[in-house]
């Protein structure tokens, strides 16, 4: 499969799951979904693939200043990977956060903003959720 099929079977499989988390995060499909964490795992192994694909074609790759970041960024393998790597991670924040809820029982008109948030915006769902998470406990 191309870059491209990959990039969007990884949104096709990513963006049900946050609708789940949204709107029905105490479904048994979706806390099972959750528990085992399905689409994080599917997504890891297609970062493994792409990654280490990168790796092969372009050498080591270099973290170390932002031009050679923008440099790896011009590689379609990489990019792949680091885009799956995003779906990943925000992802599994936004489970993050679920769990977190059921002891803090936010409620879900509070909630779905914030995991709509870190779908859309990453660090600004975690950082709204946060916020809202400290005056909760308080």
């Amino acid at each position: 499969m191309t870059p491209a099929t990959i990039f969007s079977i990884a949104g096709m499989i990513t963006t049900p799951m946050w609708v789940l988390m949204i709107l029905l995060p105490k479904w048994k499909v979706t806390k099972l979904l959750m528990d085992y964490k399905v689409i994080p795992l599917v997504l890891s192994l297609v970062y493994a693939i792409y990654i280490l694909n990168a790796i092969q074609i372009g050498g080591m790759m270099d973290f170390g200043s932002l031009a050679s970041i923008m440099k790896l960024f011009t590689e379609e393998n990489a990019v792949l990977a680091g885009w799956v790597h995003y779906l990943a991670f925000d992802l599994i924040v936004g489970m993050w956060m679920l769990d977190q809820n059921k002891k803090l029982e936010i409620h879900q008109l509070i909630m779905a903003p914030c995991l709509f948030a870190t779908f859309m915006f990453g660090p600004i769902g975690f950082l709204l959720f946060m916020i809202i998470r400290t005056f909760k406990k308080k």
